[in-house]
């Protein structure tokens, strides 16, 4: 696929593989550079609120590392800079990356033939100008009976731990075993597409 940004060039501030996949499918080239921030420091009641904390964070964190080390200053041209932030919300409750094995099987068994929403946010901010743009979008999962030994298998295999609410719609495992995705795939696996293109449109 061309790519789709001759006139800027894109950073994507995260280590998710799914992101990755997905913004490279959309035709967009970029470089990765990762926040590491301490998100459990970072709360809020609603979990749109907590996804674009978490995502302005991220974006705040890179735009002072890039700072320090004089990137900005070096390259003139416009750079926009993409972070964003994922959870769960199963029962009124937010679900981050699940902490231990013993929490993952009880992430992952709730959802067993119930649902669960995914709230996504996204943040652009325009290295070059400073102007940032924003935005959340949401999905719900449906799931049928997941076995006992599927969820042992995801367990031991570790992802679970990688992804809010141990949540990997994509994984050869868990996928048989959903039902039904009302709103978006990509807002499920961290990053809407829509929204994506929108905020890069504005942040220009």
């Amino acid at each position: 696929m061309p790519t789709q940004n001759p006139l800027f060039k894109i950073i994507l501030g995260s280590s998710s593989k799914a992101r990755r996949e997905i913004l490279g499918e959309m035709g967009y080239e970029f470089t990765i550079m990762t926040a590491d921030i301490d998100e459990k420091g970072i709360r809020r009641e609603k979990p749109e609120d907590l996804v674009m904390a978490l995502a302005e964070a991220k974006a705040d964190t890179i735009v002072q590392r890039l700072l320090a080390g004089g990137s900005l200053e070096e390259d003139a041209s416009t750079t926009l800079l993409i972070t964003a932030d994922t959870v769960v919300v199963y029962r009124g409750v937010i679900r981050e990356k699940p902490t231990s094995e013993k929490e993952a099987r009880e992430f992952i068994k709730g959802y067993s033939g119930s649902h669960a929403a995914v709230v996504g946010s996204v943040v652009v901010t325009n290295l070059a100008t400073g102007k940032r743009c924003g935005g959340w979008d949401s999905a719900e999962v449906y799931f049928l009976e997941i076995p006992d030994e599927v969820i042992d298998s995801l367990i031991d295999e570790g992802i679970t731990f990688n992804v809010a609410g141990g949540l990997m719609l994509e994984h050869p495992l868990t996928l048989p075993f959903v039902d039904a995705v009302v709103g978006s795939t990509d807002t499920v696996m961290g990053l809407s597409k829509a929204l994506t293109e929108k905020l890069l449109l504005e942040a220009l």
